[in-house]
């Protein structure tokens, strides 16, 4: 059996094949152009695989409704040309097999889930913090969705004392992504995350955002496991200050033993790595070919 995935994020697009068991046999990636470019590619890539099955993790904002007319659509990103774009469509135009489809960031925490820093656990949430900020969220066994789809990149955050930036979110301006994304970093400090020195003063700031949208999931939607993937997460002294930070936030309110006295291992990052996406996609091709075979029995 060959599962193809692709892990479609704004910057690029990362396509792959896989075996049902979550192991990446080829991959191949991309820089995301205009809809047509791309999707030659990704067509291209796939064209003589003999896939099973495909899954789509994607950017989005996407319409994941079933019932919608469109379904399987790009909606409101700001990426151009991207927006109300059938991505869905276009591949089972091609391909006539199954297709999963969901946010690229559910499919990461759907990945993390079923092999990676969740295995064995019924809920985690996963964000990626990178040239934008998204949440996915596996609860009670399955993906959540919704009225839409998780969007948590875009709540609204409490203004650290001592930054003074505006943010960069074209839609809110100064929610989490427009402060704490990989643009807001070097709009901010006028260089990349990755050019700053590890006890730069952005990276507290930095932490007081995060943390806050934690503590908010934390008290929300009680996970057992949050992952933190992304670029900006490379900056590995990240870790311990969202934690202090978390731990400071929910001062003592949350009893739980996990987070009093493990939290270390409690916020993490991916066990796949560079990988979580492109897993998670491969685990969406799974799943939809699983259910495509349960309805035919």
């Amino acid at each position: 059996m060959v599962i193809g995935a692709i892990e479609a994020g704004g910057t690029k697009f990362v396509c792959g094949i896989g075996s049902e068991d979550g192991v990446i046999l080829d991959r191949i990636s991309f820089p995301t152009e205009q809809p047509e470019q791309t999707m030659s590619k990704v067509i291209g890539y796939f064209q003589d695989k003999q896939v099973d099955a495909i899954g789509i993790g994607s950017f989005g904002p996407i319409d994941i409704d079933p019932q919608s007319p469109q379904y399987g659509y790009v909606t409101t990103t700001p990426k151009p040309g991207w927006g109300g774009y059938d991505f869905l469509g276009t591949m089972k135009n091609v391909f006539d097999v199954p297709c999963g489809w969901d946010t690229d960031v559910n499919a990461a925490a759907f990945g993390e889930a079923k092999w990676g820093a969740a295995k064995g656990l019924d809920s985690c949430v996963y964000y990626t913090i990178g040239t934008g900020i998204g949440m996915g969220i596996y609860a009670e066994g399955r993906l959540v969705h919704g009225l839409v789809h998780p969007e948590g990149g875009h709540i609204p955050v409490r203004r650290h004392p001592d930054d003074p930036f505006e943010g960069c979110c074209p839609y809110h301006m100064d929610c989490l992504e427009g402060m704490a994304s990989g643009p807001a970093i070097e709009k901010r400090w006028g260089s990349k995350g990755s050019e700053l020195a590890a006890d730069h003063t952005a990276w507290r700031i930095e932490a007081h955002y995060i943390a806050q949208s934690i503590t908010c999931t934390i008290l929300t939607l009680s996970p057992k496991k949050i992952i933190l993937g992304g670029g900006v997460m490379q900056q590995k002294q990240l870790f311990p200050m969202i934690r202090s930070e978390v731990l400071r936030n929910l001062n003592g309110y949350v009893s739980s033993p996990v987070i009093l006295s493990d939290i270390d291992h409690y916020i993490v990052a991916p066990a796949l790595g560079a990988n979580a996406g492109l897993t998670g996609s491969l685990a969406l091709g799974i799943a939809a070919l699983t259910k495509c075979n349960t309805k035919a029995d």
